[in-house]
């Protein structure tokens, strides 16, 4: 699950459910993104393997996004999007049993709007 939030306005612009993302998949979350929306100037993530990706990070020098990875092991530095997980789990991924990862999208993209 990769949640993206806007840290300005605290707005949560999209939750993406797979079975298992890698750093392809990732790439095609930011693009929707870009396409909906404005251009930010930096993008804030956790130090997971496929955030930290080569690929990922080219793509987001090629369009002028600077990468920022939080310190490992504080996840203070990154509280907006803790904040926001946890509330999603207790009010979606407690609420409910998901038997499919399209199940699952569909609940997230409801409950988002």
């Amino acid at each position: 699950m990769l949640t993206v939030l806007d840290e300005y306005s605290r707005e949560a612009l999209c939750v993406t459910v797979r079975s298992k993302m890698n750093d392809n998949d990732l790439l095609v979350v930011p693009h929707r993104l870009l396409m909906k929306n404005s251009k930010p100037g930096f993008i804030r993530s956790v130090n997971g393997p496929e955030l930290i990706a080569a690929s990922l990070q080219e793509w987001l020098r090629r369009f002028g996004i600077q990468p920022m990875q939080i310190f490992p092991g504080s996840l203070r530095e990154n509280s907006y999007n803790e904040r926001f997980n946890g509330t999603l789990r207790r009010e979606v991924l407690n609420a409910e049993w998901f038997h499919t990862t399209k199940k699952t999208q569909v609940t997230f993209n409801s409950w988002l709007r």
